[in-house]
């Protein structure tokens, strides 16, 4: 799917990074809990930015909360929070870094309860990607039905930073939803993808 391809969707532009991930990761299913708790919290500190902005941030993420390795993240202290604060590398905004604290907690509980973090948000989409048609950006709605429950079930979990936007566009960047307009090679290659390269 990283081949360049002059019907790729529109959105990731020209961008080095962006087609990447557009290539490589948007779309394609994972049941992998840390990459899940990874994109959860990443769309979330998007709220009032472009994507393009918290990509390019992915990796200083990765460093200061510990490759979102749950347990670790979970036990990071306000002091831990204060200092990140004061790294220009992130997004500085408070409410955004403790949320990904908070969010490590609930992660945590979700998944001693329900056996995984995937088993649980997999389960809130009846296990199986939904596979749209989406033939140009207008096509593709902001929310759903789906998101909608998502963000409900999350919040009364305990995450935060999790609307029914944020909830949608974390539905498709991790393959639970297929929104790659028809027309991109990367729709058909997801459609028929037998296993996940990420469980």
């Amino acid at each position: 799917m990283s081949t360049p391809h002059p019907k790729r969707c529109p959105w990731c532009g020209d961008d080095p990074l962006y087609v990447a991930y557009h290539d490589e990761e948007w779309g394609v299913p994972t049941h992998d809990d840390r990459h899940l708790f990874e994109m959860i919290c990443l769309e979330g500190q998007q709220a009032g930015l472009s994507w393009i902005t918290v990509l390019r941030k992915r990796e200083r993420y990765r460093e200061r909360f510990f490759g979102f390795e749950v347990e670790r993240v979970a036990r990071m202290s306000a002091r831990d929070v204060d200092r990140r604060l004061e790294d220009a590398g992130l997004i500085r905004h408070r409410g955004k870094l403790e949320a990904i604290v908070t969010n490590a907690r609930a992660a945590q509980r979700l998944a001693e309860r329900e056996g995984s973090l995937a088993g649980a948000l997999w389960g809130l989409v009846e296990g199986a990607p939904i596979t749209n048609k989406p033939r140009t950006l207008s096509d593709i709605p902001p929310t759903t039905t789906a998101s909608n429950a998502m963000s409900r079930s999350l919040k009364r979990a305990g995450f935060r930073f999790v609307g029914p936007t944020t909830c949608y566009a974390f539905m498709q960047a991790v393959g639970m939803v297929n929104d790659h307009l028809v027309s991109c090679p990367c729709h058909a290659a997801i459609t028929g993808m037998k296993r996940t390269p990420r469980s």
